[in-house]
């Protein structure tokens, strides 16, 4: 990577990329990739990102059960990942682990299974396109033969799978160098000023000029935002990760809960924490991810954890993402969403060609900031 900061001097480019994590550097690599001149601006490495507290899951059963364009969006990106994968490794040597087995999410309790695919039919209804299984324990334990007796059953959607958020992400930042892109670490962006033909970007290391600038810092776009017109709505999740010895292979679909990488280890999570900018770690909630984890897997129980964090996801009122051009200062782009993975190839395939000057995608229509402005807030994951 380019990594040598400017100091005290202006720099011309296309576009200007305001993060640089996975969102950032998914459309950061698009438009490169679309010949494009872009500079990304990124934090230190102490920046809170997104990407060190994703599971790595390409997701898309029960997403969008209150806005199907959500559940599309998805689902498109989930099949665009294979070639985008694909693409990163042909140019970059570099493998993301992404793996589109299907996935899996298991349910303690007959109640949990019932609503759950009450869910996945009630989507699958509007959009024929989403397939998914109801296994029952019998089933479940033909496919997983390490699953719990004492689980009611899962459900499963081939149109799951997972992949590593950091190779996906060094991927990325390779690529993007390999396509000419400057990216400009320890740059924390100042201050946004529009001018009449471009805007004036003041860095800590010094400022740029662009056509085009692109919000994609994560939490930090709720103070960007305002320079440009526009409104972030977000606020910080945390999110708290175990990660167990190397083991035997056991499992070869990601499931919400326990995920087994391509090396061994396996990742134990799925938490939410309202509480602010505390990315640190809880005794009770550790316990609870290795209780729900014991429960599904009776082999995990004498598994050694060697490492756990937590970090801070990002998240909309209504969970959704968003993604927006400046009323008042056209060419100046919000991009917004917690899926920083299962939407990488979406964001690099379709929203960098709008960005860059093309139509924009019409699954996108109900992902604007200003859906906020005139309504309580409400989740609808």
């Amino acid at each position: 990577m380019q990594d040598k900061p400017v100091h005290n001097t202006a720099r011309r480019f296309d576009h200007v990329v305001a993060g640089g994590g996975l969102v950032g550097m998914a459309i950061a690599y698009g438009l490169a990739r679309a010949g494009k001149r872009v500079a990304v601006c990124d934090g230190a490495d102490s920046t809170h990102r997104a990407a060190r507290g994703n599971f790595g899951l390409v997701w898309v059963q029960g997403k969008g059960g209150r806005c199907l364009p959500y559940a599309q969006w998805s689902r498109q990106s989930s099949e665009r990942w294979g070639a985008f994968a694909a693409q990163l490794r042909r140019e970059t040597g570099v493998d993301t682990g992404f793996e589109r087995p299907g996935g899996i999410e298991l349910c303690e309790t007959a109640e949990q299974l019932e609503a759950g695919a009450n869910l996945l039919e009630s989507i699958r209804a509007q959009d024929p396109l989403l397939t998914y299984e109801v296994l029952d324990p019998a089933a479940l334990k033909a496919r997983v033969p390490a699953a719990s007796d004492r689980l009611a059953g899962a459900l499963y959607s081939p149109h799951d799978g997972h992949a590593s958020p950091l190779y996906t992400l060094r991927a990325l930042q390779q690529g993007f160098a390999l396509l000419g892109g400057t990216y400009l670490p320890r740059n924390e962006v100042r201050e946004i000023r529009p001018r009449a033909d471009r805007f004036e970007i003041d860095t800590s290391g010094g400022t740029l000029e662009a056509e085009r600038v692109v919000l994609a810092a994560g939490l930090d776009n709720r103070r960007l935002a305002p320079m440009v017109g526009m409104h972030a709505p977000i606020t910080p999740l945390r999110g708290q990760i175990m990660v167990t010895e190397r083991l035997a292979p056991f499992l070869d679909y990601p499931t919400l809960v326990v995920r087994q990488t391509p090396e061994g280890s396996v990742l134990l999570g799925d938490s939410a924490e309202p509480v602010g900018f505390d990315d640190g770690q809880t005794r009770a909630v550790m316990a609870d991810i290795a209780r729900r984890a014991r429960t599904a897997f009776p082999l995990l129980a004498h598994a050694r954890i060697v490492r756990a964090w937590g970090a801070l996801r990002i998240m909309t009122p209504d969970g959704l993402p968003v993604y927006e051009e400046s009323r008042a200062h056209p060419g100046a782009f919000l991009a917004i969403c917690h899926s920083g993975v299962t939407l990488a190839a979406a964001h690099a395939d379709v929203i960098a060609p709008w960005i860059a000057g093309g139509a924009p995608p019409a699954l996108i229509h109900p992902f604007v900031a200003t859906r906020f402005s005139s309504s309580a807030d409400v989740h609808a994951l």
